[in-house]
């Protein structure tokens, strides 16, 4: 996991437990829907950051016999569980709780309390959101926000981004709830907050839960890095060209490069050392190329052969 990454999710962590605190004493003080359901978003968002953590931990580990490419995707992995916790823990909660207050209003008890602490858990979410920011503008090289949560290999940026968004836009939602229910003295508006806050988190979470499925069954290079795969291998003068590429991450620092490559070389031993300059050819280009599989064999333009191993 990179420096980046860690300071964003610790930065979250403290944020997240000490507004969570706050917001439990809040509800006991005032009995406010909407910051009972943000106490266990963020809660929820605690944990979270706990379980990325610990996906980070656990990809360090070497290979083993079972898992010979390593466990570079227990990130992956973990971080599709934050959003399953995401969604169990604070969206359906939030929903449950809006609709029983709803069904049974509570009158809102020392609504000045639940402004004060509704509003220092907005300054430090906005804390670990601009963190968040910070990190995520050393990587993401001029790319959109949409397209940098999309397209990212590293799942704990995007992750911390989508929770702190959320976590901001649900804190004034809650302000918004108790503000209009204190002002006009009806509490349904504040259960009507703890239901938009569950709605958002449902949101969030089947987000979340698409990217990192994609990214447990496997994605391949961004085509700017296979570019570079390309250009590194066609560049040695042992080639007449590729065959056919493929990449796959095996974890957000880890590629997998197999190439079936046309090679100049008159003999095995030949063969055997342009494939030796080939792969420091490209781990020069790509550091994070970790495991790369050439098959040297002959360039056939028959269609068949096309078909049966097409470039991507």
């Amino acid at each position: 996991m990179q420096e980046g990454s860690r300071r964003a999710i610790l930065a979250a962590f403290l944020a997240n437990l000490g507004i969570a605190i706050a917001k439990f004493v809040g509800f006991a003080v005032t009995g406010a829907a909407s910051l009972l359901a943000e106490a266990l978003h963020s809660v929820a968002d605690t944990g979270n950051q706990a379980l990325l953590f610990l996906g980070g931990s656990r990809a360090r580990r070497a290979p083993s016999p079972e898992h010979p490419f390593g466990y570079g995707r227990e990130r992956y992995f973990w971080a599709f569980v934050v959003s399953i916790v995401l969604f169990l823990l604070g969206g359906l909660f939030a929903l449950y709780e809006g609709a029983e207050k709803l069904r049974h209003p509570h009158e809102i008890e020392s609504p000045e309390w639940a402004f004060g602490i509704l509003s220092v858990a907005v300054v430090l979410e906005a804390f670990s959101f601009r963190t968040a920011i910070r990190e995520a503008n050393k990587v993401r090289a001029g790319e959109g926000w949409w397209s940098f949560v999309r397209r990212s290999k590293s799942p704990e940026l995007p992750v911390v981004l989508l929770e702190d968004l959320g976590a901001l836009v649900g804190l004034l939602i809650a302000l918004a709830g108790v503000t209009i229910a204190t002002v006009t003295d009806e509490p349904r508006f504040d259960a009507a907050g703890s239901l938009a806050i569950g709605a958002l988190l449902v949101v969030i979470a089947v987000i979340l839960s698409m990217e990192m499925r994609s990214l447990l069954i496997g994605e391949s290079a961004s085509p700017k890095m296979q570019a570079e795969i390309r250009r590194a291998i066609e560049g040695a003068r042992e080639v007449r060209r590729i065959i056919h590429l493929r990449t796959l991450h095996l974890g957000p620092d880890e590629l997998l490069v197999a190439a079936k490559v046309d090679i100049d070389a008159p003999s095995v031993e030949d063969a055997a050392r342009a494939i030796d300059v080939i792969e420091a050819r490209v781990r020069a280009a790509v550091p994070i190329a970790r495991v790369i599989y050439l098959e040297p064999d002959l360039y056939r333009s028959e269609p068949a052969s096309e078909a049966a191993t097409p470039t991507r």
